[in-house]
């Protein structure tokens, strides 16, 4: 499992291809997410040593040349944040029915909330969605106990406060399993 995430947003996709490429040659990173986003952008996301992805964003941002429009290193992330990325989380069977949601403007202000509510509370991160389909915004739910998932909320909300980024939040405390199964 990488112990560090960094992440590149760029206005350009054309440029996108090229930091992408940058970023994999630059250093012995794995990638996690790259792809086109709305509203015309491209995100480049990648796992590995803190000191590999520290080099591949370096990289990555020298050929970005004016198009960058966010990045992200959190080194020590929580493993969580990789199924959750790729939609591999499996809804546990003894699940709580309490849901968390954090959205946000940008993505990497949805990751960082993500890490930083699987670090504050006893909960299963199930999902972090980046920007696809969804106006280049980011969302992210965890669930657990009722007031485990309301300290991870506030947690994430706090982490990316000061960034301007947060649309909403909610805790749903009786979700319907019909609702988790709809981003499983």
């Amino acid at each position: 499992m990488p112990a560090a995430i960094g992440m590149i947003e760029l206005s350009s996709i054309a440029a996108g291809f090229q930091v992408q490429d940058t970023m994999l040659k630059a250093a012995e990173v794995e990638l996690l997410v790259a792809r086109t986003v709305c509203p015309g952008k491209y995100l480049v996301i990648i796992g590995g040593k803190v000191s590999s992805v520290t080099a591949s964003l370096r990289s990555g941002r020298q050929v970005a040349e004016g198009f960058l429009v966010d990045d992200l290193l959190i080194p020590n992330v929580d493993p969580m944040i990789f199924p959750a990325l790729s939609g591999c989380v499996d809804l546990p069977h003894n699940y709580q029915r309490a849901l968390g949601i954090i959205e946000t403007f940008s993505s990497a202000s949805v990751i960082k909330a993500a890490d930083a509510s699987v670090k504050a509370a006893q909960v299963k991160l199930i999902r972090i969605h980046v920007a696809m389909a969804i106006g280049g915004k980011g969302f992210m739910m965890v669930c657990g106990d009722v007031e485990s998932v309301k300290t991870a909320v506030e947690a994430g909300v706090a982490r990316i406060k000061n960034d301007g980024v947060l649309v909403n939040r909610v805790v749903i405390t009786g979700a319907s399993k019909e609702l988790f199964a709809e981003y499983i």
